[in-house]
């Protein structure tokens, strides 16, 4: 899970060109964030690549749209 987070918040960084601290922000304070540490979801076992598009689709849509998270 430590990975993944720490990959999100690179791709965060790349895409959006903002400093890493604000990239962090961003994702500690999102749904993706609290579904990816909720072990029940499962979500932590998918790829970061992955993990990143929900949190994309939650930025582009207010929130997330997965019904299966």
């Amino acid at each position: 899970m430590e990975y993944n987070i720490q990959d999100v918040i690179e791709y965060i960084v790349m895409d959006l060109r903002i400093e890493y601290d604000k990239a962090m922000q961003l994702f500690y304070n999102s749904q993706t964030f609290d579904k990816l540490t909720d072990i029940e979801t499962g979500l932590y076992l998918e790829s970061s690549a992955y993990v990143y598009g929900i949190f994309q689709d939650e930025r582009n849509f207010g929130n997330l749209i997965q019904a299966e998270i």
